[in-house]
């Protein structure tokens, strides 16, 4: 594994951390393939993994797609290259969360709209800005963006291109919380720690289930929940009788 994206075990969450931090992790083709190589690892073998979260070394989470990249013509290693990781990572089956401080700008912010929740921090800085550019986006922030603050916010986000505070970010449901910087590791803790107390199980089917019905009219989007859904896990049991034991105690 290539040292632009460490991997680091903190309990039951695996943390990848885009580490270039001299660039402020801006995203270049090398940093994509050393993410994809972890998120490939991680999906061949999730043993001790509950939860990945993704996040940025030093000063930011990441400055967006690195300019010097695009003017010079990228060499990718097969076609919308960077679109599959980020694919590949959304759909890893288990939660992902996206903890970012500092700047999250355009690729960037497509990057993280792949997590299933987004924490930031108050420094936090979102915006969109492709259009100041004359680009487009390719990496999926045309659909998740709008999925995750309303097609009206997007429009805003992407035709003004401002940038936006963590605590903006909260207020408007692009991130599911924001919290002060010198709490910010203590709260991605205790959020990881929180949810892998949870079934692994249930996880991966409820993350299938929300992914598949996405879209779906009402009547379909029930009717798919209830014919099928994936059913109780192995760990229901043993899950229940050990409630049942507290209970009693």
């Amino acid at each position: 594994m290539t040292d632009l994206v460490l991997r680091e075990q903190r309990g039951a969450a695996a943390h990848l951390i885009i580490n270039r931090p001299d660039k402020l992790n801006s995203l270049n083709v090398p940093v994509f393939e050393a993410l994809d190589a972890h998120v490939r690892a991680i999906a061949a073998d999730p043993t001790g993994v509950a939860v990945v979260v993704l996040r940025g070394a030093g000063r930011c989470f990441s400055a967006g797609h690195d300019l010097g990249d695009i003017a010079t013509g990228e060499k990718l290693p097969e076609p919308n290259y960077q679109s599959k990781v980020i694919e590949r990572l959304a759909n890893l089956p288990l939660p992902v969360i996206s903890a970012v401080h500092g700047h999250c700008y355009t690729g960037a912010l497509e990057l993280a709209l792949a997590g299933d929740l987004i924490l930031a921090a108050e420094s936090a800085k979102f915006a969109d800005t492709h259009a100041k550019w004359a680009l487009t986006p390719v990496w999926g922030l045309s659909q998740r963006l709008p999925r995750r603050v309303g097609t009206s916010k997007a429009r805003e986000m992407m035709f003004t291109c401002r940038t936006y505070s963590g605590r903006e970010a909260e207020a408007m449901g692009l991130a599911n919380a924001c919290f002060a910087d010198d709490a910010f590791e203590a709260a991605i803790d205790a959020w990881t720690a929180e949810i892998a107390a949870n079934s692994s199980f249930s996880h991966a089917a409820n993350k299938r289930l929300l992914d598949r019905t996405d879209g779906l009219p009402l009547p379909a989007g029930l009717a798919h929940e209830v014919y099928r859904g994936e059913g109780v896990g192995p760990d229901m049991r043993d899950r229940i009788a050990a409630f049942s034991s507290r209970k009693k105690g």
